[in-house]
């Protein structure tokens, strides 16, 4: 018992030196205000996050260069987290594949207790860094791969035993978390450390620091996408129309990228498969379907690249 107890003391300190932690005595009775105003301080707790993500602007754009380099070499970009972080890596990496056309195991998101911590705790799983390294090894990780552990707290043994583990085999390795001088920034080759302060709710991270967390993981996958040549401008241009709602923004992103009318975008799409870059190459590069795939592969995807490659041919 003496041990369970001194563990747990030795986790108590361990939490109470964290910001993320920290008790705010001034909002000890928000629970007897009127909602109106419980929904202002909430609002202008939130409204710090942003300048938070500002101040690591330097640490995030070098590891999105670092996740690019090999990430164009075939490597993958994988997040690992626990609870509310591991979900939110999931999800970011669930929605690249609609967005940018990407393989499903391209990006990939790793939770704590596997899939079904989606929706249920799984309990003490956050705590097991040999799970981390268990879920990496069924990846096969490469040199060319990608590791982001996310963590609040930056110290959840899942997410720093994962960057930890990855490091080891040679991958990139990033640490994202809301603490200052964190274990996971240590452990990772890139340490992204977003400190929005105290949260509204003692310890609960799923409020600022998950906020937090999400901008910066939303800047990690766009913006790599976007040196991957995913993009045309602001366009999606790799959009994957699965949906009508897909489908109708697909051949909007073909007018607003040509300025071609109908009949065009319904012909240059039939020439290319439905595949909006080859659309929109055949049009501004007077090219036919299977000269704009080649030019594209030629490329490695890059539209930019494609069209100067058209104009000399």
């Amino acid at each position: 018992m003496t041990s369970t107890t001194d563990g747990y003391g030795e986790l108590r300190a361990q939490l109470e030196s964290l910001t993320t932690e920290a008790f705010r005595p001034e909002l000890s009775e928000i629970d007897r205000l009127p909602t109106s105003d419980i929904a202002r301080i909430m609002n202008g707790e939130d409204a710090g996050v942003p300048a938070a993500v500002a101040a690591q602007l330097p640490c995030i754009a070098a590891a999105i260069d670092a996740t690019a380099e090999r990430m164009a070499r075939g490597g993958r970009l994988i997040y690992a987290g626990a609870g509310t972080a591991g979900r939110l890596g999931v999800l970011d990496a669930s929605e690249c594949p609609p967005t940018f056309n990407t393989d499903p195991g391209d990006v990939v998101g790793l939770v704590a207790g596997g899939p079904s911590a989606l929706v249920t705790a799984v309990e003490g799983a956050e705590d097991r860094e040999d799970l981390a390294a268990r879920d990496l090894d069924s990846l096969a990780l490469t040199a060319d791969d990608t590791v982001v552990g996310v963590s609040a707290s930056g110290r959840t043994p899942y997410a720093v035993g994962a960057v930890a583990h990855a490091r080891a085999r040679g991958a990139l390795t990033i640490g994202l978390s809301c603490n200052a001088g964190s274990a996971l920034a240590a452990a990772a080759e890139h340490g992204i450390e977003v400190v929005v302060g105290p949260e509204l709710l003692t310890g609960s991270t799923r409020l600022k620091a998950g906020t937090a967390q999400k901008l910066v993981l939303n800047m990690l996958s766009t913006i790599t996408m976007i040196r991957l040549g995913k993009t045309y401008g602001n366009l999606m241009v790799d959009v994957r129309a699965s949906n009508e709602k897909l489908q109708a923004r697909s051949r909007r992103i073909v007018a607003l990228a040509t300025g071609a009318g109908d009949a065009e975008i319904e012909a240059a799409l039939a020439a290319t498969d439905g595949e909006v870059k080859n659309a929109i190459l055949t049009l501004l590069g007077s090219v036919d379907g299977p000269t704009a795939a080649r030019l594209l592969t030629e490329s490695d995807g890059h539209l930019r690249a494609a069209l100067e490659k058209s104009r000399t041919e």
